[in-house]
């Protein structure tokens, strides 16, 4: 028999109907929760974790381009050197030259053995100031001919090195010049040209300038100028006026490069038979040392990479009633100092070269002086009464 419910029992089962959905929604919350929260929490720390590798793999590409634009940088040696070699004579005579003193049957008796051995003692002189490299850049004053510049470069063992040459072709009536080897593969020849030296109050004809114009690896051109100027010969008072004359034309030479050029690069090196402070590099070139206080230094102005140094009492290329002096000079222009571009150099760079076989004991007046190759007419068997003076330059290439 069918009886009807009661309001209360109605009620009742309303309120189990709503009590059972509950419980059956948060069942199904239950187990939603149970399996996506921890696939959303794996998946978010797969994702953290493919981030963070993915940043540490770009700062890693970073660090791999920064260390491959360091390592694709280059720093190539980049030595210059100058050297008076003390008449470098062949033996043939020239008619249109005075240099009756280097000939067989003259007074010296300069013969062919003495001539072959001078070629090879310049040669392990300038292998030995290059180190582990040979100069890129050698500037060289009193050598006679393209004849002896042939015969070094060529027929002795600085065969090895690969050099080429320019040289001037001067009036001097010894008949000696200056000249430059230079390294094809470090110094592309651009152009060259001598540079007279017009006569003054009737004084002897003197030697030209060379000036060499080459291409370097960085781009840049560097332009060169070797001299020679007029010796002391007569007194260093009476013969002031003729190199001060040949600075003069030095200086027009070097102040035409350094307006004309838009990143001027000059090295400016050779005997001027004056030191850092006689008028012609001091007053005329105005070449100075290179302030300590000065970062960077002005781009047409010349520096002197030796004057410091030349202060102290025993530095010198050249020794002179038992003093050394500092005869031969390397001067550059403002650009050559600056350290923040892709060739420079620096005054502690730069140095005589005491080769002790360049050297031999000073019997008058004490210590050592330069080995000559003739001391006054008699044959000593060295190489030159100068010793070498050389700048090391950073060149870096990308």
């Amino acid at each position: 028999m069918f009886l009807p419910r009661n309001n209360s029992q109605v009620r009742h089962h309303r309120k189990d109907d709503g009590d059972s959905r509950k419980i059956f929604v948060m069942t199904v919350i239950f187990f939603i929760m149970l399996f996506f929260v921890p696939s959303y929490i794996i998946g978010q720390t797969s994702f953290t974790r493919q981030t963070s590798l993915i940043e540490k793999e770009s700062f890693s590409n970073k660090q791999s381009v920064s260390q491959k634009k360091s390592s694709a940088e280059e720093r190539i040696p980049f030595r210059v050197m100058s050297w008076n070699v003390e008449n470098l004579f062949d033996t043939h005579h020239d008619t249109l030259k005075n240099d009756n003193e280097f000939l067989p049957d003259a007074i010296r008796h300069w013969n062919y053995t003495k001539y072959k051995k001078k070629l090879a003692d310049m040669a392990r002189v300038i292998t030995a100031v290059g180190e582990w490299n040979p100069p890129a850049l050698v500037g060289l004053c009193e050598v006679e001919n393209d004849s002896v510049l042939r015969d070094l470069t060529q027929r002795s063992p600085l065969k090895e090195l690969g050099y080429r040459y320019v040289m001037t072709s001067s009036p001097d009536l010894r008949g000696i010049d200056v000249a430059l080897l230079y390294q094809r593969d470090l110094f592309k020849l651009l152009s060259f040209r001598s540079i007279p030296i017009p006569s003054f109050k009737h004084h002897r004809p003197t030697r030209d300038l060379l000036h060499v114009s080459g291409l370097l690896l960085t781009g840049d051109t560097l332009d060169v100028i070797v001299c020679h100027l007029p010796s002391r010969s007569g007194g260093a008072k009476e013969s002031e006026p003729y190199r001060l004359h040949a600075a003069r034309i030095l200086r027009t030479e070097a102040d035409s490069l350094l307006n004309i050029r838009l990143h001027p690069q000059l090295v400016i090196m050779g005997d001027f038979n004056d030191y850092p402070t006689n008028k012609s590099i001091k007053e005329i070139l105005e070449a100075t040392a290179p302030k300590h206080s000065v970062t960077f230094p002005n781009p047409r102005k010349l520096y002197h990479l030796l004057a410091r140094k030349a202060t102290s009492r025993h530095f010198g290329s050249y020794k002179y009633h038992g003093e050394w002096g500092l005869l031969d000079h390397l001067i550059v222009s403002g650009n050559l100092l600056d350290a923040s571009s892709k060739f420079f150099t620096g005054e502690d760079k730069a140095n005589v070269a005491r080769l002790p076989f360049l050297l031999t004991e000073d019997k008058k007046y004490g210590d050592d002086e330069p080995f000559r190759t003739y001391k006054g007419m008699k044959y000593q068997g060295g190489i030159s009464d100068h010793l070498p003076i050389y700048a090391d330059f950073e060149l870096i290439i990308y």
